[in-house]
């Protein structure tokens, strides 16, 4: 054991006999007038006498000049309980003043940043709360119509208004499931199932989804080489490419046409274009952030998609952006092949 760590555990070894005192000022004067005596004490018993009046008169002068002090250090406190209340009542907007160097001048700081997290926090919670409650509402209340519609006899329960139906039900499956992966990535969940697997059939697969929830956009498909095999989560890359088509779909012009291009080397290189408008320079970063919605919004879109696609991308060790167009363009780029560490622990001994 080091001597600074044996110091510290002799401290805290220590009594505490200033624990019942529910004033740090007061603690500050006691601690001072200890001092003093002592002082006092050491010298009457070396000197052999000392002038009460002098004694007094210098014990006085310290405890009110240590009340005057204190009340400026003990003040950052005092806000700090003040502030603490108030959060109690939902109210983050309280803040310390911090012009001290010292420790309490710090813990100001600290507090002072704990209360703007804690603040923003809040105010996301609250933002959740009110685009969930809209995202579900919406697909509901259709839902509703649709079942009150056949039930009342104004619609016949045919293929047409089955479809109908069954949309907005899969609409309300998706943003459960969108849902539920934003839990997972509150939770910090990042565990992933990496194998290695042919890219071009996953991206088939995709793509034939997305072809029966967008008709009338074309899909087409590129991957270089053909052939190219990468290591990741299967279903989690499966799903950044849904993702990313979906938002191309609802966001590009209708009837047209969105290009997946793949090339694979050491990373894998994956970019989603659509004919769109494209993104303007200063809202590229704002989109991959929760419940952000382009213009067209109405196809359904919950404002996650491109959330979770970043999150699953940042899992893989990659990045995703959107980059210059024509139209829309947004790429990522995640390692395609297998570590040496973790090939080398793969590898049957």
């Amino acid at each position: 054991m080091s001597l600074r760590s044996a110091f510290e555990t002799t401290v805290e070894l220590l009594p505490r006999p200033l624990d019942p005192v529910r004033s740090i000022k007061v603690k500050l004067g006691l601690l001072l007038v200890s001092a003093m005596a002592a002082g006092f004490a050491f010298f009457r018993w070396r000197i052999g006498w000392l002038a009460p009046g002098t004694t007094f008169g210098a014990i006085a002068i310290a405890l009110v000049t240590s009340q005057i002090l204190a009340h400026g250090m003990t003040r950052p406190l005092r806000e700090m309980t003040a502030a603490v209340r108030a959060m109690r009542a939902g109210d983050y907007s309280r803040r310390v003043r911090a012009t001290a160097r010292d420790e309490v001048g710090e813990l100001a700081g600290a507090f002072n940043q704990m209360a703007t997290d804690l603040a923003a926090a809040d105010q996301q919670r609250r933002e959740l709360i009110a685009n969930v409650s809209h995202e579900l509402r919406t697909p509901i209340t259709a839902l509703q119509n649709v079942l009150e519609n056949v039930v009342d006899g104004v619609a016949r329960p045919d293929a047409a208004t089955m479809r109908t139906a069954l949309a907005q039900t899969e609409r309300l499956g998706r943003l459960v499931a969108e849902l539920l992966d934003l839990s997972r990535i509150d939770a910090g969940a990042h565990r992933l199932d990496k194998v290695e697997f042919p890219l071009a059939p996953m991206l088939g697969d995709v793509v034939a989804e997305a072809s029966v929830a967008a008709r009338g956009v074309r899909f087409t498909v590129d991957v270089s080489p053909p052939d190219a095999t990468v290591y990741a989560d299967e279903a989690r890359l499966a799903q950044v490419v849904a993702n990313l088509l979906d938002n191309a779909a609802r966001h590009g012009p209708a009837g047209g046409e969105v290009r997946i291009s793949a090339s694979v080397g050491r990373e894998l290189v994956l970019e989603v274009a659509d004919d769109g408008p494209g993104i303007a320079p200063q809202d590229r970063e704002r989109v991959f952030e929760r419940f952000t919605r382009g213009e067209r919004a109405a196809g359904g879109g919950t404002g996650l998609g491109l959330n979770i696609a970043r999150w699953v991308v940042d899992l893989h060790g990659g990045t995703i952006a959107v980059v210059d167009g024509p139209g829309c363009r947004i790429r990522a780029t995640l390692p395609a092949t297998r570590t040496t560490t973790a090939a080398t622990a793969a590898a049957p001994t």
